[in-house]
């Protein structure tokens, strides 16, 4: 709900204030009075008012020093201010423009031309704090943004640094995903999910111990069976963050195949959602091509035919194509 508008009225003159307080007795207003600038000033800085009706003739701190002075207040300077005067001359207008105010009423004022220019000016400011307070909250969601992908690569990190057979796979597999995402079509903010599912595709091993994790030999069935919860893991943990969820299908579905022998929900075909078909290769390919502590690298074309050879069961043939166009052109 949005807070009454709040008016200050600057006048020395009761009759005046009394006048101005009647006219808009009946609008939704939150009136506040003063009678000298100085009070004015002070008054303002305690109200931050959203608009401020000012005489200029007033003993002391006239109007044009008291508009002066609220201009020079941060929370202050762009508040609307209306002259009221009865001085008509273009000299007194240049003064009153130079002091910062943004409108002019001529005392004896006219109540309906008041009234109207009241109308217009807190509509005017009210737009233009609700548009600085959008981008500020734009801000603000730009920042946060810029704070969870960076807590997202530390994950990431993290990760590899737990599990150093894959040291450096993380960055290397979302690069060439990204890459091969752009190829397929995928518009920038689309991009940005596949970035971020990319990074955290092998979050739900940190729910793998590492006796099973870190084991040299080959595993059991049943060692099995726990490794191949960790997309399960990851669904469980990341569904609930509403910022990731766009990013998800990668680690939840980078291990299902074309012929629906995959896991863990044994998906077929187009089932599969695109970016993570699209990553199951990637994620193939950075394996083969690369240094395991058990084994060697292979040559590129090794690894190539045998993504070929896996088109149709393991991975989506359209995608095979498009995988081997791309590396074989870099």
């Amino acid at each position: 709900m949005i807070d009454q508008p709040k008016i200050l009225i600057v006048d020395d003159e009761s009759i005046t204030r009394l006048t101005i307080e009647a006219l808009l007795s009946n609008e939704d207003y939150d009136l506040h009075f003063a009678k000298t600038g100085t009070e004015g000033i002070a008054l303002a800085a305690q109200v931050l008012p959203d608009i401020i009706l000012l005489d200029v003739m007033m003993p002391g701190v006239n109007g044009f020093e008291t508009c002066k002075q609220i201009r020079k207040m941060p929370n202050l300077s762009e508040v609307p201010i209306i002259l009221i005067t009865a001085l008509d001359d273009r000299d007194s207008r240049l003064l009153g423009l130079k002091a910062g105010a943004d409108d002019f009423i001529t005392k004896p004022f006219d109540i309906h031309e008041l009234l109207l220019r009241i109308q217009n000016m807190v509509r005017l400011n009210r737009y233009r704090l609700l548009t600085e307070q959008r981008q500020q909250m734009d801000r603000l969601h730009s920042e946060l943004l810029i704070a969870y992908d960076k807590t997202i690569e530390g994950w990431s990190r993290a990760l590899d640094l737990r599990d150093r057979e894959t040291e450096g796979h993380t960055r290397r597999v979302t690069e060439i995903t990204i890459q091969l995402a752009r190829t397929a079509g995928f518009d920038e903010e689309a991009l940005k999910h596949i970035w971020r599912g990319g990074l955290l595709h092998d979050v739900g091993k940190l729910g793998i111990p590492d006796s099973i994790l870190l084991k040299s030999g080959k595993l059991t069935e049943s060692e099995w069976e726990i490794m191949r919860q960790h997309p399960v893991y990851a669904y469980e943990w990341l569904s609930h963050i509403e910022y990731l969820q766009p990013a998800l299908d990668i680690p939840y579905c980078h291990h299902e195949k074309w012929d629906g022998t995959g896991y863990p929900r044994g998906l077929k075909g187009e089932e599969i959602p695109l970016v993570a078909r699209l990553f199951a290769i990637v994620d193939v390919w950075d394996a083969l091509t690369s240094d395991r502590p058990y084994r060697k690298a292979i040559p590129p074309d090794e690894a190539l035919n045998y993504i070929k050879a896996q088109s149709g069961s393991h991975f989506d043939p359209k995608i095979v194509e498009m995988f081997v166009s791309q590396i074989t052109s870099a």
